[in-house]
């Protein structure tokens, strides 16, 4: 019985989502995670890479990631970092550093 997508889909569908709703859709470039456990906690630290337009609603979109709710099922999104941004005339591009904790 599968139980569906792993947290790094689930994440980079809700990351896609969320830039949907902005008006700003982002194409995800790349996505990689790895286990995170501390003496309390189990979860996953990710990165991941976005292309999106450059127009205001990707800027506003970006600047407020940091605070963002995202709904990924079984899991809490703890901490979103931008990490580095590259703007030309034709893209923007991100990388985002992320750390998801499972609720038990």
């Amino acid at each position: 019985m599968s139980r569906g997508p792993d947290i790094g889909i689930a994440l980079t569908r809700a990351i896609e989502r969320g830039s949907r709703r902005a008006r700003c859709p982002a194409q995800i470039l790349t996505a990689d995670w790895d286990r995170w456990a501390s003496a309390t906690f189990h979860g996953a630290r990710h990165r991941i890479a976005l292309a999106l337009l450059p127009c205001p609603a990707t800027e506003a979109w970006l600047a407020g990631l940091t605070e963002a709710e995202f709904d990924v099922r079984g899991h809490l999104v703890a901490d979103v970092d931008v990490v580095a941004v590259r703007r030309t005339a034709a893209r923007v591009e991100a990388d985002l550093e992320v750390l998801t904790v499972e609720l038990r």
